[in-house]
């Protein structure tokens, strides 16, 4: 059946994954490699599609969350309690460190925009933490679809914006697309996909598809995916133009670059004020997208693993907590930019472990009867988790200096 394409959930998962993180990633990566580590994002964001698509079949055709079928009757107790450990440490305590990053983030696009000084950050921090919690506490799901929606537009445009004042080479783009790890990149390649394969992303997409297509039909389906493969592919791109947009800007410059805003910084005595502006509006909205979505994917997971309702007071209270969290650190002025990278390779290495739990639960007949993955998705699925692992095992060798 032909889907007529609609932006929905899949908006939301390219809200999350193009945060603070993100552009800080991008940024180092284009200004200390070049387009070297295009394919990482390439990549990247193929297996999002791919592990992506399969939540959304688990919500729609199974009707349940990652969460609700990792702890479903049935599920071997080891996996049950690796479930609920993972999303109670990994997921809500990483997502509230995350939160400050978001925070912060989005303070520096603003401060970018309105000019320097702490007040100027302490003031944009509190407003990015308190829009946020206005919109998790009284916006339901179609509001929050729409505002989310928004600001991956707006994000679009002023990377897209950005990226023709600075007239790249297009072909060392095109040849950024060849596989290869430059010497010190590797740390800056595992945050690129950490960045981009977000493990929260997995539980918010499976719930997020089950709020907009209640009833399990074959048009929903195909409507979900199509929704899914053009935002997450919208989102791969506009990560693409952030590195891009630092790879013909600053890389060798000779500039010391830690952020999306010093890049903003860096850009306007060559284009003009007006890439500042853009870079700072760009920057501004991933952090106000990831602000909202990470204490919503955390709300979920931890509702879903403990049986508790996804809607009512103890949901907004468990997002506005991880708000809260944020908020407060952001305001102390702690410097971001390193805990950004290091939490988005931390996703790195997280991601083939919850990978591995969606392709178990996606085989899973006692959740999804006819519809379990065929050999092509678990090959795919396959494929994305053991490249994650190799990178981050080879991080890992390379940190206590077995890997050359």
């Amino acid at each position: 059946m032909k889907a007529r394409l609609s932006f929905g959930p899949g908006a939301l998962v390219a809200a999350a994954f193009i945060g603070p993180g993100t552009v800080t990633a991008c940024t180092l990566a284009g200004a200390n490699f070049g387009f070297a580590l295009v394919w990482a994002l390439v990549f990247a964001t193929f297996a999002t599609i791919i592990l992506q698509e399969m939540t959304v079949r688990l919500g729609i055709l199974g009707g349940a969350g990652l969460g609700e079928a990792l702890v479903a009757p049935g599920t071997p107790v080891a996996l049950k309690w690796g479930a609920i450990i993972l999303v109670l440490a990994a997921l809500a305590l990483g997502n509230a460190a995350y939160e400050a990053g978001n925070i912060t983030g989005g303070a520096l696009g603003m401060r970018a925009i309105l000019g320097e000084g702490d007040g100027v950050q302490r003031a944009a921090a509190l407003a990015t933490g308190l829009i946020a919690a206005l919109v998790l506490l009284l916006g339901r799901y179609k509001t929050l679809e729409r505002f989310l929606i928004g600001l991956v537009i707006l994000m679009s445009l002023a990377f897209a914006a950005s990226l023709v004042l600075v007239r790249p080479d297009i072909g060392a783009m095109l040849a950024g697309l060849r596989p290869q790890l430059p010497d010190g990149s590797l740390l800056t390649a595992m945050a690129l996909i950490g960045t981009t394969i977000v493990p929260y992303n997995l539980f918010l997409h499976a719930a997020a598809v089950r709020e907009r297509w209640k009833e399990n039909t074959e048009g929903g389906l195909a409507a979900a995916i199509a929704d899914t493969r053009v935002s997450v592919g919208l989102g791969g791109l506009i990560s693409i133009l952030v590195l891009s947009t630092a790879a013909a800007s600053l890389f060798g410059a000779g500039l010391v670059i830690s952020s999306g805003a010093d890049m903003a910084s860096a850009l306007e005595p060559a284009y003009g004020p007006a890439a500042r502006i853009l870079v700072g509006a760009g920057l501004c909205a991933a952090g106000l997208s990831s602000a909202i979505t990470a204490p919503l994917a955390t709300a979920y997971a931890v509702c879903e693993v403990t049986g508790r309702p996804k809607s009512g007071w103890l949901f907004k209270g468990i997002a506005l907590t991880i708000v809260a969290i944020g908020l407060s650190v952001a305001l102390l002025g702690i410097r971001p930019v390193q805990l950004i990278l290091v939490a988005q390779v931390a996703n790195g290495l997280l991601l083939p472990i919850v990978a591995v739990f969606l392709l178990i639960t996606m085989n899973r007949k006692s959740v999804l009867g006819d519809h379990v993955n065929g050999p092509v998705r678990n090959a795919l699925g396959g494929l994305v988790v053991l490249v994650a692992a190799f990178l981050g095992l080879r991080l890992i060798l390379r940190a206590v200096g077995i890997w050359p």
